[in-house]
């Protein structure tokens, strides 16, 4: 079906005139006739009955009408959503409850007519989310990559300190702040991480330069299944950022301790395809800079990752 003859159809139908109707879309008389009359001969059927007064729908007309207004509007739809500044922003968080997706919605609520779109590829390392960020199908993503390939751009976004995650009977559970090195010797459990990931690296660079225990055994059953064990077990542990945000019961009485001295910090850098006219990036990139605070005192962070 030819859009423009639908197009042509509604404005003869508003209009009742194919003169009036032919001046509104900017093209001859003749060709809104031509339009109606390929569309009529497609459908098989009399869209109007032509006057000397103008054109008058008939049954069939009236009965079209409102599907090709709908056809109309869903074109529209689709063009607006891959229009920059049309669409919604396509931005990728590993999970919503970590400090990304806190930083997105505090976003959201100073832009609220800002159209975003929060999405979580599944569980894909820093590699798959630039595939889909070269490709087209998000516009950025937060990543702890410090060198991306060419045609992508990382600015550093958000330094979220670590911190220790215990239960109440754990031997650490009473601190009020530790040393990285202070965990050597004890289960720290982290199901779920990949090898080959940014953070896989991350957490092997953390664990040899403080000579830690990380478990990555097993299946992960989600971070509710976790936070349950930890709160039962008087050796086991869990890092988790201080942007994390995660909610339990009173009656668990898990522990956040903080960590220092120095201060481990997961990078966090926002990617996106170099030169993205998207203006709702920019609005982003200066929210985040505005608000980007770095700990106090001496921080580690493992060397920069170049993305597989």
């Amino acid at each position: 079906m030819d859009i423009e003859a639908v197009r042509t159809f509604v404005a003869v139908a508003e209009t009742g005139r194919f003169q009036d109707a032919a001046a509104d879309l900017r093209v001859t008389q003749q060709a809104a006739s031509k339009r109606v009359a390929n569309l009529e001969r497609s459908l098989g059927a009399v869209l109007f009955t032509r006057t000397a007064g103008g054109a008058r729908l008939t049954p069939e007309g009236r009965a079209f009408l409102p599907h090709a207004r709908g056809v109309l509007r869903a074109v529209e739809h689709a063009a607006a959503s891959v229009r920059p500044g049309r669409r919604a922003l396509r931005v990728d968080v590993l999970s919503r409850r970590i400090a990304p997706g806190a930083a997105l919605h505090r976003f959201h609520l100073d832009h609220p007519d800002t159209g975003l779109d929060v999405v979580s590829l599944p569980n894909a390392g820093a590699g798959a989310a630039v595939t889909e960020l070269l490709a087209g199908r998000i516009d950025a993503t937060f990543r702890a990559v410090a060198d991306p390939p060419a045609g992508v751009t990382a600015e550093r976004a958000l330094d979220d300190p670590l911190q220790l995650l215990t239960g109440p009977r754990h031997p650490l559970a009473g601190a009020g702040m530790l040393r990285p090195a202070d965990l050597a010797g004890y289960r720290i459990r982290i199901p779920g991480i990949r090898p080959g990931t940014e953070w896989a690296d991350y957490y092997d660079a953390l664990a040899e330069e403080f000579g830690l225990g990380i478990d990555a055994r097993g299946p992960d059953f989600g971070s509710d299944a976790l936070l349950d064990a930890i709160a039962e077990s008087a050796t086991v542990a869990t890092l988790v950022c201080a942007g994390d945000r995660y909610v339990w019961p009173d009656s668990c009485g898990l522990r956040r301790i903080p960590l220092a001295d120095p201060v481990p910090v997961y990078p966090h850098s926002l990617l996106f395809r170099t030169g993205d006219p998207h203006p709702a990036l920019d609005l982003l990139r200066r929210h985040l800079a505005a608000r980007r605070t770095v700990p106090p005192g001496p921080v580690w962070e493992p060397p920069g990752r170049r993305v597989p």
